[in-house]
């Protein structure tokens, strides 16, 4: 997906990276690339729930963390982009504290039916949730493209709303 289709779609959101004052220094453009070139082979945040392994998704969260604290312990702690990698490593922890780190028995039973697939399950819409909202920041600030899969969680294009939706629960349910 092109920034521009990106930045669209964070109509609403708050963001002091707009502007046409603000440049990017080099050094956090090339944070952003990276970020965003490692997210997007991060299976974790995009494909099917349903089609995860809970402990590779536990893995994959933890490796994830690591390279968001590797990220910002090369920038200024009181840069945008910071905010957004802090508030992702966050996210991280918050999954990882729901769902357990050790292989534990939830993690082990996550892929069935009742309480345990839903605390996995709700905890990684959390993640995906949050993933999506600075993805779309970062992107939309450093002008980066994303590759479709990782833009499958960014948030919605409020102006994409076509009523269809309504529509067609009419025609099915009324």
């Amino acid at each position: 997906m092109k920034f521009a289709e990106i930045a669209n779609r964070l109509t609403g959101i708050s963001t002091p990276f707009g502007g046409a004052s603000w440049q990017p220094a080099e050094l956090e453009i090339a944070s952003a690339r990276r970020v965003i070139a490692f997210l997007e082979d991060r299976r974790v945040l995009y494909e099917p729930s349903q089609m995860e392994v809970p402990l590779h998704c536990v893995r994959s969260v933890i490796e994830i963390r690591h390279r968001l604290s590797d990220e910002l312990g090369k920038l200024d702690s009181r840069s945008e982009l910071a905010a957004s990698l802090r508030a992702m490593r966050a996210a991280c922890r918050k999954f990882l504290e729901r769902v357990g780190i050790d292989g534990s028995e939830g993690i082990q039973h996550a892929r069935g039916w009742g309480f345990h697939s839903w605390t996995f399950g709700s905890a990684l819409g959390e993640l995906r949730g949050m993933f999506g909202i600075h993805v779309a920041k970062i992107a939309a600030a450093f002008k980066l493209d994303v590759e479709d899969r990782l833009a499958s969680i960014l948030p919605a294009d409020a102006d994409a709303d076509t009523g269809d939706d309504d529509r067609l629960y009419r025609d099915l349910y009324l």
